[in-house]
């Protein structure tokens, strides 16, 4: 059963110019995984985007907006051996979770030049 659905986007070159700022911003919002992940690719910026937008978009789907006892950057973005999009919680995060019950997180990804998107949905 679906139990929420949610959906962001954001201009690619607002991420840039907070990753760029050197605040630390990146590793607030961005698991060492994703970090790696992102500073392979050629538009690096657009897969930062597009993981931003994917947190975001979970916590619409959850109902709850941002938790205590969650952080961003605990919200991991990766693929599976398909490259399938998968948002898997981890560390402190993934424990605060678990007072919702077993979750099926479902998220997909897109990005262009100057955009980028994701919808998570949610299934209990």
């Amino acid at each position: 059963m679906v139990a929420g659905v949610g959906i962001d986007m954001i201009e690619v070159e607002r991420m840039a110019a907070k990753i760029d700022k050197g605040s630390g911003f990146r590793e607030l919002v961005f698991s060492e995984k994703e970090i790696a992940y992102c500073e392979l690719m050629t538009d690096k910026y657009q897969h930062y985007a597009a993981r931003f937008a994917a947190k975001e978009a979970f916590f619409k789907a959850l109902g709850t907006g941002w938790l205590n006892g969650t952080s961003f950057n605990e919200i991991e973005i990766g693929n599976n051996a398909d490259g399938k999009p998968e948002l898997t919680p981890i560390g402190q995060t993934a424990e605060t979770l678990k007072a919702f019950g077993p979750l099926k997180i479902s998220v997909s990804l897109t990005h262009l030049k100057a955009i980028a998107s994701a919808i998570v949905i949610i299934e209990k």
